[in-house]
């Protein structure tokens, strides 16, 4: 079964693609940060989201989609534009017949530290022990897609054989 999970936003979005397997972790089969520019207009940066989502989709294949859902801040200009890109990113994924599974930030703390109020440091030194990693993580927003998909993991039922889905 493989997940591609993504920690949305628009000027950096966390894509990763976790594989699980029957061994005692599961696999880590791609992470990338996707950057946009600030210099070309907002819809062209959406436009560059939805179609390097669906060229990671078309590449890997996942059955399902895991997404971080927003939490409510305090900066009103960010939230909306997020909010509008991960609209895009949702839209590919049912555009793809994947279902969309979506986690607050405390669910994936607790799903990946087993506390709701984890720091950052806290979950970034937990991920290694939870999937095999074969590759150097540079970006906040990588960890953040890939705890999002081990997130999935543990709160939903999947086999490994791709072709049996269950849901809970």
């Amino acid at each position: 079964m493989r997940i591609i999970a993504i920690d949305p936003g628009f000027e950096r979005i966390g894509i990763a693609v976790i594989e699980k397997t029957n061994l005692n972790k599961d696999r880590l089969v791609f992470s990338t940060c996707f950057k946009t520019s600030a210099k070309i207009p907002f819809c062209e940066r959406l436009e560059k989201i939805g179609s390097r989502i669906e060229e990671v989709i078309k590449k890997y294949k996942p059955k399902v989609m895991a997404i971080e859902k927003l939490y409510f801040t305090t900066n009103q200009k960010t939230v909306m534009g997020v909010s509008e890109a991960r609209g895009v990113i949702v839209y590919v994924a049912s555009k793809n017949n994947l279902p969309v599974y979506e986690y607050t930030p405390p669910q994936i703390k607790v799903a990946v530290t087993g506390y709701g109020k984890a720091s950052k440091e806290n979950i970034m030194s937990m991920i290694p022990k939870l999937i095999d990693i074969n590759s150097n993580i540079n970006s906040d927003d990588e960890l953040d897609a890939i705890a999002t998909g081990l997130t999935c993991l543990a709160c939903e039922k999947f086999s490994t054989d791709e072709k049996v889905l269950q849901r809970k």
